[in-house]
């Protein structure tokens, strides 16, 4: 058995330690806003937070996940989530939305460290996370206008 906390809940689970947390996440909790991708930690559909940092779960084993609070896009909350959702919406962020939930989750990472970031800040912490769609330039824009609502 391994427990884990995720969204401030804890689970127990009876799953091998080496299973990767995004199949932990989807298959035994039925939480599917967590997304597969590549399986490879390349395109950042999986992001989730761990202890508050952006990782890819597809590549993080739920043994290290163990003890740390886990939160996916069905637990974000608080005012740095709220303004980035906020203004993933006012902007019209979204087009297909595959990748999305991997977008806020690594968005809500950077605006919590660091809440004023320039547009290579943004590019840094949005490294690997692929937007088939080309969302590229309306994410960097919804950072700063989420970075400008929580000033």
């Amino acid at each position: 058995m391994i427990t884990l906390s995720v969204n401030g809940v804890a689970h127990d689970l009876d799953v091998p330690s080496d299973m990767p947390l995004l199949w932990a996440l989807r298959d035994t909790l039925a939480m599917t806003g967590t997304k597969f991708g590549c399986g490879q930690a390349l395109c950042g559909a999986c992001t989730v937070q761990l202890d508050g940092t952006a990782v890819r779960s597809c590549q993080t084993s739920v043994g290290d996940a163990a003890g740390a609070e886990i939160v996916t896009i069905e637990g974000v909350n608080g005012k740095v989530a709220e303004a980035v959702q906020a203004a993933w919406r006012d902007l019209d962020v979204v087009q297909c939305g595959y990748c999305q939930s991997g977008q806020i989750m690594s968005a809500i990472a950077l605006l919590s460290d660091n809440a004023k970031p320039t547009d290579d800040d943004i590019d840094a912490a949005m490294d690997g996370n692929i937007c088939r769609c080309g969302t590229y330039q309306r994410i960097r824009a919804a950072i700063h206008d989420a970075a400008g609502k929580l000033a």
